[in-house]
């Protein structure tokens, strides 16, 4: 094979892997529009932070998984310092979790959320924050 062919050779080769690149380099590019947090609490439970944009809207997503369930919970949500959505949730079968999901307004500039559940029972805390 002459030395002028096999650089063509060579240099077709970069351009597909190079062309390759960028396609599968799409995908990864698609969830840009989401940030996730995850952290222990201040016992043996874990916690997960979501939030995405959604029809201009932002949605939030707080998780607690004790492993337990049937355990009590009080949550709330705070987007850039104020109570955005609040309640009480029970963490059931199969994972011992719950999940609460609420839609903010995406206001102008950086959001703040901030994801808080306390145990009563037990005194254990999950406090998630991030900025979107």
């Amino acid at each position: 094979m002459s030395h002028t062919r096999t650089a063509r050779i060579v240099s077709a080769a970069a351009v597909l892997c190079v062309g390759f690149g960028v396609v599968s380099a799409a995908p990864a590019m698609a969830g840009d529009d989401e940030v996730i947090k995850r952290g222990n609490c201040s016992g043996s439970t874990d916690w997960k932070l979501k939030t995405k944009t959604d029809d201009g809207r932002l949605e939030v997503e707080g998780e607690v998984d004790s492993n337990v369930n049937g355990q009590n919970w009080n949550w709330r949500i705070l987007h850039n310092g104020n109570v955005a959505a609040r309640g009480s949730s029970t963490t059931h079968a199969p994972s011992g979790s719950f999940e609460v999901e609420r839609r903010v307004n995406n206001a102008p500039g950086s959001d703040r959320i901030v994801f808080r559940a306390t145990n009563p029972r037990s005194n254990e805390t999950c406090r998630g924050a991030l900025t979107f």
